[in-house]
């Protein structure tokens, strides 16, 4: 009896290691950062407020979901006139690292989820004070803090990944550029 009650111990806890070093599968739409300035993905040395001589002005941190030759806009994988999450997984989140302007409101620096109403003419674009949540399913209009219109480009090529640049607009402008499928969008913030 006690070999046997020593066997079934020996065994479950076997049966527990062997459980707990299983990792789960990689993300199907991968974690990504897009920055401004652009060397501070690629710089670390640097303190996160400051790229060289010049301060950081903003990192979103999104999941890049894949085309994978379905139409996007404008089905159920983002329908228009519905709020989306802007990527995929957790709400988009950017952060300021100092204060900014964008379409003329004052934005304080600070980390807002980033979220987009698309139609095939234009994105209402909206940061949201909430945080911490996966995709748009807990969104709370009544906690957003702004909302501005943005015209919808075409690109000239296939976007396969859901992509957000952040490149130099004119003098104290950042253009973050967000584009997937043949959909591109172009938020100026200045700081």
């Amino acid at each position: 009896m006690k070999k046997t009650l020593l066997f079934i111990c020996v065994f479950g806890f076997l049966v527990i290691q062997s459980q707990a070093q299983k990792l789960r599968g990689i993300d199907k739409s991968p974690m990504d950062m897009a920055y401004y300035p652009d060397n501070f993905a690629h710089d670390r040395k640097f303190a996160p407020q400051l790229i060289g001589n010049m301060p950081a002005i903003v990192r979103v941190t999104y999941s890049r979901p894949a085309k994978k030759e379905r139409e996007i806009f404008g089905t159920k994988i983002v329908p228009y006139g519905e709020v989306w999450r802007v990527g995929a997984n957790e709400s988009t989140e950017i952060k300021f690292y100092q204060d900014v302007t964008i379409q003329g409101k004052k934005v304080k620096a600070g980390t807002y989820s980033l979220f987009a109403i698309p139609t095939a003419t234009e994105w209402t674009i909206i940061l949201n004070k909430d945080l911490d949540f996966w995709g748009a399913y807990s969104y709370n209009a009544a906690n957003d803090l702004l909302r501005v219109n943005i015209p919808v480009k075409k690109t000239e090529e296939i976007v396969e990944n859901f992509s957000i640049q952040c490149v130099k607009g004119g003098d104290k402008e950042t253009i973050m550029k967000m584009a997937w499928d043949s959909t591109l969008v172009e938020l100026p913030i200045s700081f």
